[in-house]
C-alpha cells in the first residue's frame, strides 16, 4: 500500500514538474543573448535578464484612470492571447504596460495566455508549441482579444492612441487595427489561395492601395510566410508589393533575395536588375555578376 501511495505522489510531482517546465523556457541561440520561447508568465518576465526592462517599464507607466475604471467592467468578458518577443524593442516597451493595465483593471491573469516567439530565421516569429499557427502573427507584440471563443479584434505592434484607450475602443466595438492590408490579404490568401492573388494582382493591389501605409507592411508579412515554409505565398505577396510600390528599389531586392534562397537564379537576376532602375547599387551589381557566373557554370 505504501508503495502505491509513493507511486501516486511521484506521478503528481512529475506532472507538476512537467507543467512548470512547459512555461518560461529559455534558449540561448546567440552568446549572451537569451530569450524566452513558448508559453510564458509574468513570473518569467520578472526573472533576470528580462526583469531589467520589464520592471523598469512596468513601474514607469501610469495608465489613464478613467480608461481603467471603464475596463474594470468591460474587460471581464474577454480572454486574451499575447504574442511577444523578449528580444523585441516594441515588446519590451508595450508588454510591461499591458500587464500593468490588466492588473489595475482587476483582470484575472489566468485568462491571459502569453507566448514568446522566436527571432531566428528558421522559426521567424513562431512558437515551438505552434500557438502562432493560423493566427497571422506578422509583428510583435500582438494582443488578440476573444469573446465567447471568437476573435473580436487585435492590437498589433503598438497602440494607435495608448494601450488602455485602444483596449477600451476594442471592447466598445469601435476599433480599427493597424496593418489592415495584412489582415485583408491574409484573408484572401486563406480563402482563395496564392494562385488567385497572382492572377488578379493588379486588381487586388488597386483595392489595397489606400490601406497600405508603407512598403514594409507586406514585406514583413511575406518574411513570416516564407520562413513558415509558405514560400510560394510569400513570393505572391512580394509581387503585390512591387505593384503597390513600383518605383521602390527595396521591393525588387526583397523579391530577388527570396528567389535566391529558393535557388531561382534567373528570377533573382531579373528582379535585381529591375531594382537598379531606381537605385544603381554596387552591391546589387556584384550579386548579379555572381549569380550570372554560377548560372553559366551550371
Amino acid at each position: 500500500m505504501k508503495a502505491l501511495v509513493y507511486f501516486i505522489i511521484f506521478l503528481i510531482l512529475s506532472a507538476k514538474t512537467l507543467t512548470a517546465q512547459s512555461f518560461n523556457r529559455e534558449v540561448n541561440i546567440e552568446e549572451n543573448s537569451p530569450m524566452l520561447l513558448g508559453k510564458i508568465s509574468n513570473h518569467g518576465l520578472n526573472q533576470n535578464p528580462y526583469n531589467h526592462w520589464f520592471s523598469k517599464n512596468y513601474t514607469a507607466y501610469t495608465p489613464n484612470q478613467n480608461s481603467i475604471d471603464s475596463l474594470k467592467t468591460e474587460l471581464q468578458q474577454y480572454t486574451i492571447k499575447l504574442f511577444m518577443g523578449t528580444w523585441c524593442g516594441d515588446s519590451k516597451r508595450e508588454v510591461p504596460r499591458f500587464y500593468k493595465i490588466l492588473e489595475n483593471s482587476n483582470f484575472p491573469l489566468d485568462r491571459l495566455t502569453t507566448i514568446a516567439v522566436d527571432r531566428s530565421r528558421e522559426a521567424y516569429k513562431q512558437s515551438p508549441g505552434g500557438e502562432h499557427e493560423g493566427l497571422n502573427i506578422h509583428r510583435v507584440p500582438t494582443f488578440i482579444f476573444y469573446k465567447d471563443g471568437k476573435e473580436i479584434n487585435r492590437i498589433v505592434e503598438s497602440p494607435i492612441d495608448t494601450l488602455e484607450e485602444d483596449m477600451l475602443a476594442i471592447v466598445s466595438g469601435n476599433y480599427i487595427s493597424k496593418y489592415k492590408s495584412v489582415l485583408l490579404l491574409n484573408d484572401i490568401l486563406e480563402k482563395k489561395g496564392a494562385l488567385y492573388i497572382s492572377k488578379n494582382g493588379k486588381k487586388i493591389a488597386k483595392q489595397f492601395k489606400d490601406n497600405v501605409e508603407n512598403l514594409y507592411e507586406l514585406n514583413t508579412y511575406a518574411n513570416v510566410l516564407f520562413f513558415a515554409n509558405k514560400k510560394n505565398e510569400a513570393i505572391t505577396i512580394l509581387s503585390i508589393n512591387t505593384i503597390l510600390f513600383p518605383k521602390e528599389s527595396y521591393v525588387y531586392v526583397s523579391l530577388a533575395n527570396k528567389h535566391v534562397q529558393m535557388k531561382n537564379k534567373a528570377s533573382a537576376i531579373k528582379y535585381y536588375e529591375k531594382s537598379l532602375e531606381f537605385d544603381n547599387n554596387e552591391e546589387i551589381q556584384n550579386k548579379i555578376k555572381e549569380l550570372r557566373t554560377t548560372v553559366n557554370q551550371g
